[in-house]
């Protein structure tokens, strides 16, 4: 996926005067837009379209934002996803992390904090020149420029961002490596961000390629402190 203005965003926001806004603003930056007013929509047109990231509202009419989250995950894995919510609790930006959104922007917030947020997560979601192109460990084969990995020789469905953590990882294998440090190089975060995401998203990596997550081989955490990656 593109890290160049030109790629393609899709809005889905109900408030038709923030899609105004936002669209204007992109589109002055060189993205292209298009936008949909509630959950149904916005399904539909991120399946059609395959956006390169989507700006999604957790408060939509039809369909909301965890369920247009949940079912963009299942049919477009790859596709980065920006959350906006009203809601300062932990919980509700938990709860959308956990089904596979990329990042969060609580309201109100600025347009140079959100265009800041979208550089970030594209560039994440692009192969960076000079890493490894493959990782191996245990029964898992991760290929970083092809965004495909495997266990047990099927295949695993991983996210831009869970590429990029295990990229991460590889690249401070045997070493310790702080919530901080995960934030700021994965996120693009710094350390006042809520240390949970992290958490979060080191547990659905387990899931998925731990042969038992309770008890993991290779991602280990270092109480107190971070994680080692151990292949």
């Amino acid at each position: 996926m593109p890290d160049q203005p030109e790629a393609r965003i899709l809005i889905i926001e109900d408030e038709k005067a923030m899609v105004a806004g936002l669209q204007f603003n992109l589109e002055a930056r060189g993205y292209r837009v298009s936008a949909a007013y509630d959950g149904e929509e916005g399904c539909r047109k991120a399946i059609e379209l395959h956006p390169d990231l989507v700006i999604l509202d957790l408060m939509l009419p039809k369909r909301d934002g965890y369920e247009v989250c949940k079912r963009l995950k299942k049919d477009i894995p790859d596709v980065p996803i920006i959350m906006l919510t009203a809601r300062s609790q932990e919980a509700d930006v938990v709860l959308g992390l956990e089904l596979g959104a990329d990042d969060y922007v609580t309201k109100p917030f600025s347009v140079l904090e959100l265009m800041a947020r979208i550089k970030t997560v594209l560039r994440r979601a692009s192969p960076e020149s000079g890493d490894a192109a493959t990782l191996h460990f245990g029964t898992v084969v991760v290929d970083f420029s092809k965004h495909a990995a495997s266990k047990n020789g099927n295949p695993l469905t991983l996210s831009p961002r869970e590429y990029d953590m295990l990229r991460h990882f590889a690249k401070r294998r045997g070493e310790v490596v702080s919530r901080d440090e995960l934030l700021d190089t994965v996120w693009g975060y710094d350390s006042s961000s809520v240390s949970r995401t992290v958490d979060t998203h080191v547990a659905k990596l387990r899931q998925k390629v731990e042969d038992n997550p309770g008890t993991p081989r290779h991602i280990i955490t270092i109480h107190g402190v971070g994680y080692k990656f151990l292949d």
